[in-house]
C-alpha cells in the first residue's frame, strides 16, 4: 500500500487484497481494491482563505460546492395531493441541510425544465435571506404537465456549468415514467452530463420506472432508491444533502496501468454497491486508463480489477497491474496521484496456495452474483416465468444469507417465502405488495462488506 497527501487534498490510502499465486497455465488474475478517504473538511484541492472555510463559508468567499435539485412538478404529483406537498416540503428540508455558502438552484421539471430560484440562468449562495425566498418560491410550486427528465438535465448542467467549484451535484425527485421524450433522447442527456456533475435520483410512489432510475444514478456516479410513502421523503432528502455536504473533492479516478500482454477482463465498483466501470474507460497514456469515481468525502469503497496474464512458467512472477488515484488539475497541469497499490501474479506448482480464493475477492463474487440474480429473478416473474423466477431468487436468497447481507435478505422475504435460506429453497408469493418489488430491484446493487 502507498499513501500519498498534500495538507490540501483528503488523505487517499489503497490496500489490495489477492491470492496471487497461479497454477502452471494459469491466467486470470483478481485483486479487490480498498480505496479509502479519510480527512473531512478540507477542500479538494482548493487552496484555503481561510480556516473557516473547512466547514463553512463567509460571505465573499468562494463557495466549494453547488447543487441544484430537480423536483417532478408532472399532473401526476396531484395524485394523492399529499405527494405534491411532500416534495415541496423535502426539498425546503434539503435547502435547510446547505452549508452557508454553498451554490444552489432548484429546478420544477415537467415535459419541460424551469427555474424555480434563483431564476435567471444562475445560482444563488445558501444563507439565511436566500434559503427563505427559496422556500417561498417552492410555496408556489404545482403539478401539471408531463415528464421529459432529460430536459431536467440538460438545465442543471448549465446552471452547474457556470459554477467555479470542485463539487457539482444534483438531486432529482421523479415520482413517474419518462413518457414525454424518447429513451434515447434522456440518454443523450446523461452521456452529455456524465462527468460534469454527480446525481442522486429517488422514485416516489411506485409509478416510476426503476430502470430508468438507477440508469440516472448510474451514470452520474450517485445512488438511486425508492420512497414508497411520500412522507418520507423529508428525511431521505435530508440525508442526501448531508452527503453530498460531506463531499469535499470530486472527479477522481481509478487509473489502471497494465503490462504489454495484459488484457483488462473488467473493472467494477463492487461496495457500497455494485456498479458497472469496465466500459467507462478514458485512456491516459501508454497502456493505462482511467475509470471515474465521483467525488469523495470520508468514506471507504471496494472495487474489483480481473486481468488476464500472459502464460508464464513455474517460479516466475511479474506485475500484472498498477492501480492509482489520480486527482486531475482543475488549471490543466499534471495531475496528482494520491494513493497506488501493485496487482502481482506469481507461478507456483503449490496446489494449495494456487488453488485458494481470496475472501475478499470470493465475497465480492458472490455480491456481484447475488445483484445479477434478483435482477433476473424479477424479470422472470415479470414475464411469466414462474420456474425461472423461483431458481434465481432461490440462488438470490442462498447467496444473501451466506454472506450476511441481512438487508437484502429481509427485502427477498417480501417477495418470496423462504423454505431453506442455505439451500436457496423458496416458493414464489403468490401476492407481493408492488413497493415491496420495486424497493428489492432498486436496492439489488447494495452490498456488504466482508466479515472480518
Amino acid at each position: 500500500m502507498a499513501n500519498f497527501s498534500k495538507s490540501n487534498v483528503p488523505q487517499f490510502s489503497v490496500e489490495v487484497y489477492q491470492n496471487e499465486f497461479l497454477p502452471e497455465g494459469g491466467r486470470e488474475v483478481n485483486g479487490i481494491i480498498t480505496v479509502t478517504s479519510t480527512g473531512g473538511g478540507t477542500t479538494g484541492g482548493v487552496p484555503l482563505t481561510s480556516a473557516a472555510q473547512t466547514s463553512s463559508h463567509l460571505p465573499g468567499q468562494a463557495p466549494s460546492a453547488a447543487v441544484v435539485i430537480m423536483v417532478d412538478c408532472s399532473g401526476s404529483m396531484d395524485y394523492p395531493p399529499t405527494k405534491m406537498r411532500n416534495a415541496r416540503d423535502a426539498t425546503a428540508a434539503a435547502i435547510d441541510t446547505l452549508r452557508d455558502g454553498t451554490s444552489f438552484a432548484v429546478i420544477g421539471g415537467t415535459h419541460v425544465a424551469k427555474e424555480v430560484y434563483p431564476g435567471g440562468g444562475r445560482l444563488a449562495t445558501a444563507g439565511p435571506q436566500t434559503r427563505a425566498q427559496a422556500k417561498e418560491a417552492l410555496r408556489r410550486l404545482s403539478a401539471g404537465g408531463g415528464t421529459a427528465i432529460g430536459t431536467w438535465l440538460r438545465l442543471a448542467d448549465r446552471l452547474l456549468g457556470a459554477a467555479e467549484v470542485n463539487i457539482r451535484h444534483g438531486i432529482l425527485l421523479t415520482d413517474g415514467r419518462n413518457e414525454h421524450e424518447a429513451p434515447e433522447d434522456l440518454r443523450a442527456a446523461l452521456d452529455a452530463c456524465a462527468g460534469r456533475f454527480t446525481c442522486d435520483a429517488r422514485g416516489v410512489g411506485t409509478d416510476w420506472e426503476v430502470k430508468e432510475v438507477t440508469a440516472i444514478a448510474s451514470a452520474l456516479l450517485g445512488t438511486a432508491d425508492i420512497v414508497a410513502d411520500p412522507a418520507g421523503l423529508a428525511a431521505d432528502f435530508t440525508r442526501m444533502m448531508e452527503n453530498a455536504m460531506g463531499k469535499e473533492v470530486a472527479d477522481v479516478a481509478l487509473r489502471l496501468w497494465t503490462p504489454v500482454g495484459v488484457e483488462i477482463k473488467f473493472v467494477k465498483q463492487v461496495a457500497p454497491t455494485v456498479a458497472e466501470l469496465t466500459d467507462r474507460r478514458t485512456e491516459a497514456g501508454p497502456r493505462a486508463g482511467d475509470y471515474p469515481t465521483g467525488s469523495w468525502g470520508d468514506e471507504s469503497r471496494d472495487y474489483h480489477v480481473c486481468v488476464q496474464v500472459p502464460e508464464a512458467g513455474i517460479g516466475q512472477e511479474m506485475l500484472a497491474a498498477r492501480v492509482s488515484l489520480i486527482l486531475p488539475d482543475p488549471s490543466g497541469g499534471a495531475p496528482q496521484t494520491l494513493s497506488q497499490g501493485l496487482v502481482r501474479a506469481v507461478w507456483t506448482d503449490d496446489m494449495v496456495a494456487s488453488t485458494s480464493i481470496n475472501p475478499q475477492v470470493a465475497h465480492y463474487t458472490g455480491q456481484a452474483e447475488l445483484a445479477q440474480v434478483i435482477q433476473q429473478g424479477l424479470d422472470a416473474r415479470k414475464s411469466g416465468d414462474f420456474d425461472g423466477a423461483t431458481a434465481k431468487l432461490g440462488r438470490a436468497v442462498q447467496l444473501a444469507s451466506a454472506s450476511g447481507n441481512a438487508d437484502t435478505a429481509k427485502l427477498l422475504s417480501k417477495v418470496v417465502d423462504v423454505v431453506d435460506a442455505a439451500t436457496g429453497t423458496v416458493r414464489l408469493k403468490a401476492k407481493v405488495a408492488e413497493a415491496d418489488e420495486m424497493t428489492l430491484e432498486t436496492r439489488s446493487t447494495k452490498t456488504v462488506r466482508v466479515k472480518k
